[in-house]
């Protein structure tokens, strides 16, 4: 599987997945009165699996991804909301097919956060400033053999002081969710129960948490845990395997979901459990293509991907 943040499963990019098959009607298409802005990464490759992955973005427009290369070696980007694109690519990264930078969250001072591949397969968090100076970051119960390592994802606030969420992999190859301090301390919170590996993806300004787990059969789940920890688990109506990528405070859910068929679609839940459905114009209909929805923000933008029937990978905007 690529390292694509497909239902926010990058850090899971080591297992195999088995996905049981459900009925699902017919995904809507995104509607007229949401303009769609469709943008590559210059240097990104057109083979399948490579290409231009956006997933975050923040009120001012300015929009966070990844693109993969000719040789498949992975490089962050910032587009800004003038269609400006800065790459860049962490400190201490390997450069093989495989490694690389993928940033997974920005908050409006446009501080990033992410995670690096190594030489060697190991994970290692960082935080990127706006200035472009990075901090690495490594949870204490993180393994260090290959594959294992420090996932974090997103970031609240409004300065490099904010918090951050994420997910760790231990020595013996189990994902449990984090949340750092603004001090540094990290935090493990408790697994969804039923949970065998949880990713914690998404992180407000109110501090609720969003993520994917999968349970001992290997489906996928999504969950949202509130501010005091309770945590609600949750399944796209009629999916195959959903995930939560984002979300804002108050509770509102963006993520991605499995069909019987494969195929991904992305989804919007509010905070009573209503689904919002939607595929972007031109994405294929194969198994392992579709719409991937990102992150959302306050205005209600949301950014994401979509994979072509070649397998290539675009970037897309949803006002």
């Amino acid at each position: 599987m690529t390292r694509h943040r497909i239902f926010a499963f990058s850090v899971f990019a080591t297992l195999s997945f088995v996905i049981a098959a459900s009925s699902l009607s017919a995904p809507a298409q995104a509607p007229a009165a949401h303009p769609i802005i469709k943008f590559n990464v210059k240097g990104a490759g057109t083979g399948s699996g490579q290409g231009t992955v956006p997933f975050g973005i923040v009120a001012g427009g300015s929009i966070l991804g990844w693109y993969i290369d000719s040789s498949n070696v992975y490089h962050g980007f910032l587009r800004s909301s003038a269609g400006v694109i800065t790459p860049f690519d962490a400190p201490g990264a390997g450069t093989g097919s495989g490694q690389g930078t993928f940033p997974q969250g920005i908050n409006s001072a446009l501080v990033i956060v992410g995670t690096f591949v190594d030489a060697s397969g190991v994970y290692h968090g960082f935080r990127r400033s706006n200035g472009g100076k990075f901090i690495q970051l490594d949870d204490p119960g993180a393994g260090t053999g290959s594959g294992q390592g420090t996932f974090p994802n997103a970031l609240s606030g409004l300065t490099d002081a904010g918090a951050i969420a994420g997910s760790y992999v231990d020595s013996a190859g189990v994902y449990h969710g984090f949340l750092r301090s603004p001090s540094g301390t990290f935090e493990k919170f408790l697994d969804p129960v039923g949970s065998v590996n949880t990713q914690a993806a998404g992180l407000s300004s109110d501090e609720t948490v969003a993520g994917t787990y999968y349970d001992s059969s290997g489906l996928f789940h999504g969950f949202r845990r509130a501010p005091g920890g309770k945590i609600t688990p949750f399944d796209v109506p009629g999916a195959a395997a959903t995930a939560a990528n984002n979300v804002e405070a108050g509770g509102t859910v963006a993520g991605s979901y499995y069909d019987s068929d494969g195929v991904f679609h992305a989804y919007i839940r509010t905070p009573a459990g209503a689904y919002t459905k939607f595929s972007v114009p031109g994405a294929g209909n194969g198994a392992g293509q579709g719409t991937n929805a990102g992150e959302s923000n306050a205005t209600g933008w949301i950014t994401g991907n979509y994979v072509d029937s070649s397998g290539v990978n675009h970037g897309f905007v949803r006002e």
